[in-house]
């Protein structure tokens, strides 16, 4: 049967051409490391762009060479940025450019080979995050395991509010993901088929690390 993303009201499909366009590059398997990094930020901010619609703001005064105003900037203390590394740490850049000056936190996960299962081997969190909203960042949403568990720190450290962002994602990690998080918010660029016998996504764009970093073999 056909899956239809439409029954998870928390996950949102991002429809917009030129995020369309520079994923169709970035699964190119021809693409340079240098143009698949720099892909990987430019898409970054345009998700950021949507995930980061609500955030709060108050006014500033600001003296323009007219007169002095006051107006609207946001709270950058209320927002964190945690890729889960290290795949994550490609669309760093990318949600610190939208709004410079936020901090980060980093949790270390990587899959099991023969499981597929996550393993947790780095956190490393600032010590007020649980009183603030929580970005969390991952190119691939593949099984959803590494996403749920990075859920489950953030919320053993007390964190309330939290937004996931994806570049891609297949059908079974947005099940798993949604029906563990129903309350956090999921953002997708592309929603694929499905995944293969290695737990890859299909057609996917390999291994987003390995094509991040250059270690592709």
């Amino acid at each position: 049967m056909e899956f239809d993303i439409k029954q998870y009201k928390n996950a949102i499909v991002l429809d917009h051409p030129i995020l369309k366009h520079k994923i169709t590059i970035l699964r190119d398997k021809n693409t340079k490391t240098s143009v698949f990094k720099n892909l990987v930020r430019e898409i970054s901010i345009l998700e950021g762009y949507e995930a980061l619609r609500h955030v709060k703001t108050f006014n500033m005064e600001v003296d323009t060479p007219i007169e002095k105003t006051l107006q609207p900037v946001v709270k950058r203390s209320e927002l964190c940025f945690v890729p889960i590394l290290r795949a994550g740490l490609g669309m760093a850049d990318g949600m610190s450019d939208l709004i410079p000056g936020v901090s980060f936190g980093h949790i270390g996960l990587y899959r099991d080979e023969i499981t597929h299962e996550p393993v947790e081997y780095y956190c490393k969190l600032p010590n007020n995050i649980s009183e603030k909203e929580v970005y969390l960042i991952d190119p691939m949403l593949a099984t959803g395991g590494s996403a749920i568990d990075a859920v489950k720190i953030l919320k053993k450290h007390g964190v309330k509010r939290i937004v996931f962002i994806c570049i891609i994602a297949a059908p079974e990690g947005v099940k798993a993901f949604c029906e563990t998080n129903p309350d956090i918010p999921l953002y997708i660029g592309a929603l694929d088929r499905c995944l293969n016998d290695r737990a890859y996504i299909c057609p996917g764009l390999g291994d987003a690390g390995d094509r991040i970093f250059g270690t592709a073999k």
